[in-house]
């Protein structure tokens, strides 16, 4: 039985799936076959309920420390095993439990522009019909009563993209030589180098991944009728396959989400004015990262052309990603 020596820790719709899957590539280094198994999120069993969808992924969780081990029992020996959860950057009782369990972890931080990445969270939610709200920034208004009701963090379209103050406090836990930060536009700009810093961080040899696999891009379908009415199918039909045990009921969540996004445009890049609406929620907390990493993130209250992410058509035959199930690589 064994543990993991590293950690992609945050952020979530940073591309930490497709990292995952690239290093994953890597023959000195082995991933979960579950990514995002969650398992420091918790100190015993997930919660039973939250916001739409929310129960599902609770008992998708693998809490059992037996359970997690195992995920690292086929690693070849010498590997280095890894695993990806990107909230824990947001979550300090995992920051915590990681640094009491395993003291020497590394961890590997994507940020991505916080507006940008709330805008991914939102479309990704809106997409699998799981929010009703068609309007980004209304989303968004909602957050405090959503956090206040009990729903998961994933619904945290703003505070999850507080990283000034997420990384205060890994900072207070963890050397900083065993925190790897780099931004998402420069993994999806220039991935090659991306991942070599990567592999030079985690003390394996660098150019043997030179792509990063296009993973996890989501659609947006447009709020028509039958949108609306597939959407509502897919929220009561997350609420009853909450009640079922084991994944019973995810075949019929997949296809009504598979209906949603078929022939869906492509995902929108945000506006200036849905910019302009959010950056007083971030404002403070940027200046703070800057302080905290001595870097400089004021771009991030520009105006820009484009949403940074991978924008664009879907890849033929893909659908959301699964996280919390084993996947082939």
């Amino acid at each position: 039985m064994a543990l993991p020596d590293f950690f992609i820790a945050g952020v979530p719709k940073a591309g930490t799936t497709a990292l995952h899957s690239a290093l994953a590539r890597h023959p000195a280094l082995y991933m979960s076959p579950v990514k995002e198994p969650k398992f420091f999120l918790t100190d015993g069993p997930p919660p039973a309920e939250g916001g739409p969808g929310d129960a599902k992924t609770y008992r998708e969780h693998i809490w059992k420390r037996a359970d997690y081990e195992a995920l690292f029992d086929h690693a070849p020996a010498g590997a280095l095993k890894g695993e990806s959860t990107p909230f824990y950057l947001y979550n300090r009782d995992a920051q915590r439990r990681i640094k009491a369990l395993i003291p020497d972890a590394r961890l590997i931080i994507v940020l991505r522009d916080p507006i940008e990445r709330a805008h991914s969270n939102w479309t990704h939610l809106w997409s699998a019909g799981l929010d009703p709200i068609a309007d980004f920034v209304q989303a968004c208004d909602r957050e405090a009563t959503r956090a206040a009701a009990g729903w998961a963090e994933f619904w945290r379209y703003v505070d999850l993209g507080t990283y000034g103050k997420q990384l205060e406090h890994l900072y207070s836990l963890f050397p900083r030589e065993h925190v790897l930060v780099f931004r998402y536009r420069s993994l999806i700009t220039d991935p090659a180098h991306s991942l070599d810093q990567v592999c030079t961080f985690l003390g394996v040899q660098a150019s043997v991944l030179t792509e990063l696999p296009r993973e996890n891009v989501t659609a947006h379908p447009h709020p028509s009728r039958k949108y609306q009415a597939v959407a509502t199918a897919r929220r009561a039909s997350a609420a009853i396959s909450a009640l079922l045990p084991g994944h019973l009921g995810a075949g019929l969540n997949d296809r009504l989400e598979h209906m949603l996004q078929q022939d869906a445009a492509p995902r929108r890049p945000l506006t200036w004015e849905q910019r302009q609406a959010l950056i007083p929620a971030f404002e403070a907390d940027i200046r703070l990262l800057e302080s905290v990493t001595g870097e400089d993130f004021s771009d991030w209250l520009l105006p820009r052309g484009d949403s940074g992410g991978l924008v664009g058509t879907r890849p033929s035959g893909q659908r959301q990603a699964r996280n919390g199930r084993p996947r082939p690589f």
